[in-house]
């Protein structure tokens, strides 16, 4: 697999599947672009050329280790447009979940003329004060498994979700913008995929951000946070009509 080394000192391992328009594809928390959308980019990659980014410290990214900044998302953010940059990619559609989603969400509302469209599911653009409970509720973080410790070489995985816990609640203070302030400037069709079940990420929320851009759809999902895998199908043809129809 290649690597893209970044004007941001980042170096991204990716993956390059298919041909195409392009797909620029970013994974979630403790993810990497295979573990977290490998079935995603396979389907894709039968008629678009898919990018699976692997964010910076995550897999076989750098630098190392994986932190969390309260700026997190802007840096993920300004990596995947350094990205574009490095490929020679003018214009491209952009897709992501989770951590990944709200990156999706923020990289059209910094340069709007460069995606041709933009999905995101697990992900809202704010986190307001009745997330904070659900934030907190990740620590300890004894859900992470070995498996994904091993993945990105984590020994002590404490402090790391400690860093992201307290990042999310700076953000909620701060009152809570990560990417809705830039929302108006969103050009492209914009797909957001929510879980009613998905409790980081209320319906409310999405709703807000879609009515601040043109040409924005909500579609919601009888599921969780995980609506690639825990709705497949519907998931399929919500994403094939949408980049069909843009």
């Amino acid at each position: 697999m290649p690597f893209a080394d970044l004007s941001t000192g980042a170096r991204l391992h990716y993956e390059d599947l298919g041909s195409g328009e392009p797909i620029i594809m970013i994974h979630g928390l403790l993810g990497t672009a295979h573990a977290d959308l490998g079935h995603v980019m396979d389907w894709l990659s039968a008629d678009y050329r898919v990018l699976g980014l692997t964010l910076r410290g995550y897999g076989e990214s750098t630098p190392k280790p994986r932190d969390f900044p309260p700026d997190f998302y802007r840096r993920d953010t300004d990596d995947v447009l350094a990205f574009m940059d490095a490929l020679g990619l003018q214009k491209a559609h952009i897709m992501g979940y989770s951590d990944g989603g709200e990156v999706a969400l923020m990289a059209p509302g910094l340069q709007p003329e460069r995606f041709l469209s933009a999905s995101s599911w697990g992900a809202v653009g704010y986190f307001g004060p009745e997330v904070r409970p659900v934030v907190q509720s990740l620590y300890p973080p004894t859900w992470v498994t070995e498996e994904e410790k091993a993945r990105h070489g984590i020994t002590q995985i404490e402090p790391i979700i400690l860093q992201w816990i307290q990042s999310m609640k700076m953000t909620i203070d701060s009152g809570g913008d990560v990417s809705i302030s830039l929302a108006h400037n969103i050009t492209c069709p914009l797909l957001l995929m929510l879980g009613d079940q998905d409790t980081l990420n209320p319906e409310a929320y999405g709703r807000t951000f879609i009515e601040k851009i043109p040409h924005g759809k909500l579609v919601m999902f009888k599921c969780g946070h995980a609506v690639h895998n825990l709705q497949w199908e519907t998931f399929q043809k919500v994403v094939g009509d949408f980049l069909k129809r843009r």
